[in-house]
């Protein structure tokens, strides 16, 4: 398949924040020896009390120095393993993912960044990993405790706030058919609807700041996500959720990006045009892609392909295995194999990534949405054709 080579639609995109495309023809053998690569390499470097080293990448100063949560830390890590394993992705040692239960009590007993019931940075996201791994209602009671201690938390968005919990009792609800799970998710819903304001979209007050943020991360299209679970209100759910992407989208031609926040240009606040699936294009088309239109959509899609691989590496937040989660979800929205060639190059090359920054700091990145074994789920995905993001579509 040939690398894009579009050079005229700068300006939907930072060439700066990209880089070309490796050619590599699609090799599944390769890709299955690198998952449990990637497997491999955790496991020789867990630590003695459960945890991974910190990549230097993930640390800012004051950060904390044991990192637990599902989106940075071990628990997300372990959650990954016992996925990969499950799937019959990779080999995982069995006791090794039954360390979530010390990485549980480590989280109690010390929370990153402060304690929190937020499902991707605080404790809803590890008692999800706990009872996806074990099967223990006692975790998935705790989950639904945290859930409505939640309800009233002012982020309005998924890594911390009620969508974030709310979403976890959809996937309880769907896993054991428990209905104080479903009524959990109605109480979320609803709270989430009463707070969707008249022009579509939601206001975060977070780290300090107040916004109107549009990802799947932070806004719009994550709590978009969390609604359109619930059957009943599908309908209007897509069509509040069309006004917004129409209204937001920024066009040349038939590609499609979207700024961070609404009402902003695509460079601002932050100086630099984001095209990841934390902000911008892919996570835009990997969270709506059966909502929006699909004009847009193919549109976000196309986008993406003409930026290209992410320099920042290959991880899932903000780097090419996330990105490539928009032309799986492209695939199975059109059944167009165009989307899945395309989904298998960024694979290709994102293992690369990998492996140049193993190299160059001496380590793996040992993180769900920043680093390897994020690729891994990417890679397992690539290869037999599903489009379901982690811990979004799947638990």
């Amino acid at each position: 398949m040939s690398a894009p080579t579009d050079t005229t639609v700068s300006t939907l995109y930072d060439p700066r924040a990209h880089e070309p495309l490796v050619e590599q023809e699609w090799d599944e053998e390769r890709m299955r020896a690198e998952i449990q690569h990637i497997v491999d390499d955790a496991v020789s470097a867990v630590g003695p009390q459960g945890h991974w080293p910190v990549h230097p990448i993930d640390v800012d100063p004051g950060d904390p120095t044991v990192h637990n949560s599902i989106y940075l830390g071990s628990a997300g890590v372990l959650w990954a393993l016992a996925t990969l394993a499950s799937t019959g992705a990779a080999d995982v040692p069995l006791d090794l993912v039954a360390d979530i239960e010390s990485i549980l009590e480590s989280y109690r007993a010390n929370p990153d960044y402060g304690a929190s019931a937020g499902l991707w940075l605080g404790e809803t996201g590890i008692v999800m990993a706990a009872y996806s791994i074990s099967g223990k209602l006692e975790h998935a009671e705790r989950a639904l405790e945290l859930a409505r201690a939640n309800l009233d938390s002012e982020t309005n968005e998924v890594m911390w706030g009620t969508p974030g919990t709310t979403l976890a009792m959809h996937h309880l609800y769907r896993r054991t058919g428990d209905e104080r799970f479903n009524e959990a998710w109605s109480e979320g819903a609803e709270r989430m609807w009463a707070q969707w304001g008249e022009e579509g979209l939601w206001i975060q007050k977070l780290y300090g700041k107040v916004a109107r943020m549009l990802g799947p991360a932070h806004g719009f299209a994550g709590n978009v996500r969390v609604l359109a679970q619930g059957g009943d209100m599908l309908e209007a759910v897509r069509v509040r959720a069309t006004s917004v992407l129409e209204l937001n989208a920024v066009r040349d031609g038939k590609l499609v990006n979207w700024p961070a926040e609404a009402g902003t240009a695509l460079d601002a606040p932050q100086g630099t045009i984001r095209t990841q699936w934390c902000h911008g294009a892919p996570g835009m088309v990997a969270t709506l892609w059966d909502l929006g239109p699909e004009e847009l959509m193919v549109g976000g899609g196309e986008l993406t392909w003409a930026a290209g691989p992410l320099v920042k590496g290959a991880g899932l937040c903000h780097g090419t295995a996330g990105n490539g989660y928009a032309f799986l979800k492209l695939h199975t929205l059109t059944g167009d194999e165009l989307w899945l060639d395309r989904a298998r190059a960024f694979g290709m090359h994102a293992v690369g990534q990998v492996e140049r920054a193993r190299a160059e700091h001496g380590q793996g990145r040992y993180s769900l949405f920043t680093g390897d074994v994020g690729v891994a789920l990417y890679l397992a995905a690539c290869l037999d054709g599903s489009s379901d993001v982690p811990t979004v579509d799947i638990w």
